[in-house]
């Protein structure tokens, strides 16, 4: 929209770092889209400083700095052209009310650009964080070839949200304007006490300051339905006016930090990638295919009846189970003081794990401890009823599969590399579908998709490149400012 400031500064930042490709472009559109004001709207007065923009997005290092005429994006004006109309459950809450039609405008001029330019990646400001929400619906909803990245908000050194209307605020309205993002913090720092949001409160203390609040509402950040401030996710956003500029901001309420479950079928590469998706994001890695092979491990090795409930509970109750760093990065697995890391692999321990898995004792005595592993998040797990049974509150949950052809080929690799005897194929693929079957019809917690799961199918995929899909996800489902490693 032009007027551009740090906070652009930082999207063209970003882009540049994303673009692994050195001949790939940056492109910066700028554009004053008549559609997204209404009547008494700023449209006329809305900051308009095109040697400026230029200047900024060079120094910047954009690539190319685009700046349309009206004509160039709507010939024959915009009533010549479909006005689209965003779904009513997105605009119902937040600015939608406020702003009649202003979220229809944005997602016509959207299409528009993206027809257009055809980017390969579209980088947005997580500050106006419904217009982030919409437009990835609408790429979402008419599969658009273009993925959608949000980027954290950029704040002044006093703490106000960086927008191109801030500079037509006078110094006295500035300091009345400073105490929407005051608040917010504020409110932050109770939430991480474990104290209530009172929203009226705030509303109060922001009139006390000579501001008129239009909103200021908990959502959901991604239906952004009206929620409960203790829900494990939660966007307190505000809308102010200060005299005739108007002001949006917002934060986000969380009660831990972000969990991932990753389920799916044995073989599937779950432990490969899930390790590196870890190192890439700075999350703690929780192999809980391990920890159950670790147990089978140690019943055949004390030569345990699986059908003695006391034996068991005697062995269980000894346990002393540790996943740890080792000092070139990779994950161990102890038992009872042992390193098991290497035995818990052989095809012993994976012909029987399946059966131990159905162990009602085992698997209430496994779950416990990973839920209290990942009592305070920042935990990425894997394995087969994660996002079913552990951590069903994960923000995100991946079903991640692959043909048992391609399974047992990446079997016959890994069991190669550990100077392990490997099957045929054949055997191999017939062990795998077996354990499927197991995993699958078990009656304690089966081998399923979650509900709310994004199944990804990695055949003919690399190790990289799902790593790079699984961070992907990641990012469309947490936000940066929670969560800035997810930038890389």
């Amino acid at each position: 929209m032009g007027g551009l400031h740090k906070g652009h500064t930082h999207l063209i930042n970003a882009a540049k770092l994303a673009s692994r490709d050195q001949s790939a472009s940056v492109v910066v559109s700028v554009f004053v889209n008549p559609l997204q004001f209404g009547p008494k709207e700023d449209f006329q007065n809305y900051p308009r400083d095109i040697e400026s923009d230029f200047d900024l997005a060079n120094e910047a290092g954009a690539s190319v700095i685009w700046a349309p005429t009206i004509n160039d994006i709507f010939p024959g004006g915009p009533s010549s052209h479909f006005n689209l109309k965003v779904p009513v459950e997105l605009n119902d809450h937040l600015c939608g009310p406020y702003r009649p039609g202003h979220f229809n405008g944005v997602a016509s001029v959207m299409i528009r650009l993206l027809t257009i330019i055809k980017p390969q990646i579209l980088f947005l400001g997580e500050k106006d964080w419904q217009q982030l929400i919409i437009i990835r619906r609408l790429v979402e909803d008419l599969d658009l070839p273009v993925k959608v990245r949000g980027i954290k908000t950029i704040r002044d050194p006093d703490g106000m949200a960086c927008s191109t209307r801030n500079e037509k605020l006078s110094p006295s309205q500035r300091l009345k304007a400073v105490e929407l993002s005051k608040q917010l913090a504020k409110a932050v720092e109770k939430n991480k006490k474990g104290d209530s949001i009172d929203t009226n409160h705030m509303k109060l203390e922001l009139k006390k300051s000579g501001l008129t609040v239009d909103y200021l509402e908990t959502v959901d950040p991604y239906s952004l339905k009206i929620i409960n401030p203790k829900e494990k996710l939660c966007l307190l956003a505000g809308a102010i006016r200060c005299g005739e500029i108007r002001l949006i901001d917002h934060t986000f309420l969380m009660t831990r930090k972000p969990l991932v479950a990753i389920d799916g079928p044995a073989g599937a590469g779950k432990s490969t990638v899930t390790r590196k998706f870890a190192e890439k994001l700075k999350l703690l890695y929780l192999d809980t295919g391990a920890m159950y092979r670790a147990v089978t491990w140690l019943i055949q090795d004390q030569n345990v009846d699986i059908k003695d409930k006391v034996a068991l509970n005697n062995m269980l109750k000894n346990l002393d189970l540790k996943l740890e760093k080792s000092p070139n990065g990779d994950q161990t697995i102890s038992i009872n003081g042992d390193n098991v890391t290497e035995q818990i692999r052989t095809s012993g321990v994976t012909a029987f794990v399946s059966q131990v898995a159905t162990i009602s004792s085992i698997r209430e005595f496994l779950t416990k401890q990973q839920k209290s592993m990942g009592i305070n998040g920042g935990i990425v797990a894997e394995g087969r009823d994660i996002g079913t049974s552990v951590f069903p509150d994960a923000e995100l949950k991946i079903y991640l599969t692959a043909s048992s052809k391609e399974r047992a080929l990446r079997r016959a690799s890994d069991l190669k590399k550990r100077g392990i005897q490997v099957p045929s194929l054949e055997d191999l693929e017939n062990q795998i579908q077996q354990r499927d079957e197991l995993d699958s019809t078990r009656d304690i917690s089966p081998l399923k998709k979650a509900e709310d799961a994004i199944e990804l199918k990695t055949d003919g995929m690399n190790i990289d490149e799902v790593v790079e899909k699984l961070i992907e996800l990641f990012q469309s489902k947490v936000p940066e400012e929670i969560w800035p490693s997810a930038s890389y």
